[in-house]
């Protein structure tokens, strides 16, 4: 009902009084979009070192299962070649007893086989020895970047808290003067406003002629035209880029409003 009242009464209202209550609300609203600007930059922040931290966690994650991995290869190739040399004691064992030269050929095949074992198990020893050296290297590289992110994702989220503790008071203060100036303008005005606003990529959906030109597209508007919104007689838009517009006076006298 209230509302119903509020509407009613700005129908009522002057052109001029219309032009300064635009004015003031697209000043509000921009003071509004500001508190937002300086708050919007660090939650994306926040966000993107919180990703950062769970894609590091996730690496850190596999890098100690390929680590583990490649000790217990390590280990399996080790004890492959106390299999081996085992084996190979006991046939040098048994060539001692053999009946003919067969079967001692036979058991230096399975010797000479049982080296070669050991030398592909220490060939590889080797190499998985090197790629553990690596990876454990990058485990700790990215250790110390993930205590770092994490770091700073603290100092950035106390940062957040700071700026909201700072500006929420402000920003409810003033997103209630815009819906008491928006209650007092008719609503179809009220709804142009919006519709402007949100097409407007700097959120201006009113502006000021500054210098014979549109504050928000900058193009040049005719002589007559600027007489004709300065008398404040007319609603004007800009014929380039639909903002409403207005005479650089008007800002001094919202002011004083």
């Amino acid at each position: 009902m209230a509302k119903a009242d509020s509407k009613a009464k700005a129908q009522e209202m002057t052109v001029e009084e219309r032009l300064l209550a635009l004015y003031d609300l697209q000043s509000v609203e921009s003071s509004v979009d500001k508190i937002r600007t300086l708050r919007g930059e660090l939650p994306l922040e926040v966000q993107d070192l919180e990703d950062e931290i769970e894609g590091l966690d996730t690496r850190m994650g596999n890098l100690d299962g390929e680590i583990k991995k490649m000790s217990d290869a390590i280990l399996s190739k080790k004890n492959e070649i106390k299999e081996a040399d085992l084996l190979i004691k006991k046939y040098e064992a048994q060539q001692s007893n053999v009946r003919n030269n067969r079967e001692f050929d036979s058991l230096s095949k399975e010797i000479e086989f049982q080296k070669l074992e050991i030398e592909l198990c220490e060939k590889r020893i080797k190499e998985f020895t090197v790629e553990l050296k690596s990876k454990k290297e990058i485990g700790v590289t990215s250790k110390t970047l993930l205590e770092e992110r994490k770091a700073d994702l603290a100092a950035k989220k106390k940062e957040l808290d700071e700026i909201v503790g700072e500006t929420q008071v402000e920003e409810e203060r003033l997103i209630a003067k815009s819906d008491k100036i928006a209650k007092s303008i008719p609503e179809r005005l009220e709804i142009a406003f919006k519709r402007i606003r949100s097409n407007a990529r700097n959120g201006l959906a009113v502006v000021t002629v500054e210098r014979d030109a549109c504050g928000g597209c900058f193009n040049k508007i005719p002589p007559q035209r600027q007489m004709d919104i300065a008398s404040r007689k007319k609603i004007i838009v800009c014929e380039y880029c639909g903002r409403i517009l207005v005479d650089s006076a008007i800002g001094g006298e919202a002011e004083e409003k």
